[in-house]
């Protein structure tokens, strides 16, 4: 691989934006269903992830500290008292992405508070993972999770998944100022402290968002996760600016009127990648002759795997993620500290749109841990979180094109996916319109028995969710005028997505200036790690 000639670097002391105006086109590397090394055209704006910050020295520390000196409430060891009943949320394994390698930061706040609750006197403590309408966590998962100490102390009876659709475990409280149903798990409901243990990704993450959303049902559910909050929604990532993220608030407060809810929220950097894959890390320029070797031996591997084998060996890889910030307390206060990490880490200054951005579309998103990025999965990478993660305006200018990298294959985990198969068969055929979806379908599918029954005794997604993932791709969908799949291995695919397909990434430039004109900007988002652009205009 030859190295970039001539570099004008904007931001030259941060180096996460560069554009070559001559010499040797940028070669990006993509890392998804499989490594790809694209050369690009000359004056292709590329934005590189920030490197990953410094963890803590000590989290175990930071942990003790946080929970010891929390925002806006007093410290958790005062508000224990011996006999009291106490219920632990905790985020489930859709965060984070890849799953971080062991000891979880989950499981060492857990080891942290219960010592905390048992010196206390407080014996009565359930774990629940909040995992909403996503599947339930295998046993293995969960084990992984918090550690064999924890799993073999409070597993099946008191430690377990949340069970949206069990009638009596749920229970309604009032409503909001605009009528929105608050209905949470009822063990929670019933404790006398809730303690919420979050991981923040990304600025979606955390906040209101845990509670609300984590130990919520259905009807809870439909507040925000439909197309018109969606649509109203300038910036996922930017709660100020999100209809979603004032919904969840609205419901949150009426959550923290009506329980004590304390909170743990933990920041990551995006350490993604280490030992032999350390190199992924890199920006391509800086590779080693040895970092080349090591890109060729990985490519000629997964060249000769089956689909299933390279799911199964990236799905295997931790991610090294180091904590770099712990913060406990109230909901809001406590979440504005997180905030203020998130951003720091994942930020980049960006000037201006482009005509034409360019998304890699990794293996793995918070919906296909351990399974398969099926189509509906790959749409929500693409126009939901790749084309949201940005602050200001979108990356792309409105009426401009995205291109998706990925090879768009017609595959689903019937285990885990069921109700897509039937959503992506049936439905997407007859509409793609988001409101239709909604007004006509969304609730057979949300009370479909056998839907419902896979989701609380197998490991299926709700009915439901296949239209939350369908909706959260809609401002991608209303705001570009074209989305080309590079790389799709099929036609049918995204044809029912409502995407142009093309063989190679460079048909796909050529596609995307066809239809934006040849002196059309282009930008190419070097994912992963995460990358959130600041765009000013």
């Amino acid at each position: 691989m030859r190295q970039l000639k001539t570099l004008k670097r904007l931001y030259d002391e941060e180096r996460h934006v560069v554009i070559t105006e001559k010499g040797s086109p940028p070669r990006v590397l993509f890392f998804g269903e499989d490594f790809l090394l694209e050369d690009l055209p000359l004056d292709t704006r590329v934005i590189f992830p920030r490197p990953p910050l410094q963890g803590v020295p000590n989290v175990k520390a930071a942990i003790r500290w946080a929970i010891n000196h929390p925002e806006g409430m007093e410290p958790l060891h005062a508000l224990l008292r011996p006999g009291m009943k106490v219920t632990i949320a905790i985020d489930d394994i859709s965060l984070p992405l890849p799953p971080m390698a062991l000891p979880d930061v989950r499981q060492t706040i857990l080891e942290i508070v219960l010592e905390l609750l048992a010196d206390s006197g407080v014996d009565d403590v359930h774990l629940i993972i909040a995992n909403a309408l996503h599947r339930r966590m295998t046993e293995a998962e969960m084990k992984r999770m918090v550690g064999s100490k924890i799993f073999d102390a409070y597993y099946p009876e008191r430690y377990y998944n949340h069970d949206a659709e069990d009638p009596e475990g749920m229970v309604e409280l009032e409503r909001t100022s605009l009528g929105e149903v608050v209905a949470l798990n009822r063990r929670a409901v019933e404790s006398d402290l809730l303690i919420y243990v979050n991981i923040n990704l990304v600025p979606m993450d955390g906040g209101h968002k845990s509670v609300g959303t984590g130990l919520a049902n259905y009807e809870s559910l439909r507040a925000h996760h439909n197309p018109k909050t969606i649509r109203d929604s300038e910036s996922y990532m930017e709660p100020s600016r999100s209809a979603l993220h004032k919904s969840t608030e609205r419901i949150g407060r009426v959550i923290d009127k009506n329980l004590k809810v304390f909170h743990i929220e933990t920041a990551l950097n995006n350490r993604m990648f280490d030992g032999p894959t350390g190199f992924l890390g890199k920006r391509e320029e800086d590779y080693t002759e040895f970092d080349r070797l090591k890109f060729q031996g990985l490519k000629y591997t997964l060249s000769k795997l089956p689909r299933a084998a390279k799911r199964k060996l990236f799905m295997q890889i931790p991610a090294p993620y180091q904590v770099t910030g712990v913060n406990a307390g109230a909901t809001e206060p406590c979440h504005e500290k997180t905030l203020e990490l998130c951003w720091k880490q994942y930020s980049v200054p960006v000037e201006g749109q482009s005509d034409i951005v360019i998304f890699p579309v990794p293996y793995i998103s918070p919906y296909n841990v351990n399974s398969i990025l099926n189509p509906l999965l790959v749409q929500v990478m693409g126009l939901g979180y790749l084309y949201n993660l940005n602050r200001g305006v979108p990356l792309v200018k409105r009426g401009g094109v995205i291109i998706l990298c990925h090879p768009a294959y017609d595959e689903f985990d019937p285990e885990h996916h069921p109700s897509y198969i039937e959503f992506f068969n049936r439905l997407l055929p007859e509409t793609r319109d988001a409101m239709k979806l909604e007004h006509m379908y969304e609730r057979e599918f949300a009370e479909n028995p056998s839907y419902v029954h896979l989701y609380r005794k197998g490991h299926a997604y709700h009915g439901a969710h296949p239209f939350y993932m369908w909706y959260w791709g809609e401002n991608g969908r209303q705001h570009v005028g074209k989305v080309i799949c590079a790389g799709a291995e099929n036609n049918h695919v995204p044809e029912l997505l409502g995407w142009e397909r093309a063989d190679t990434l460079g048909e796909a430039i050529d596609l995307a200036r066809g239809f934006m004109g040849r002196s059309a900007s282009i930008t190419c988002v070097k994912t992963a790690p995460i990358v959130q652009c600041d765009v000013r205009i």
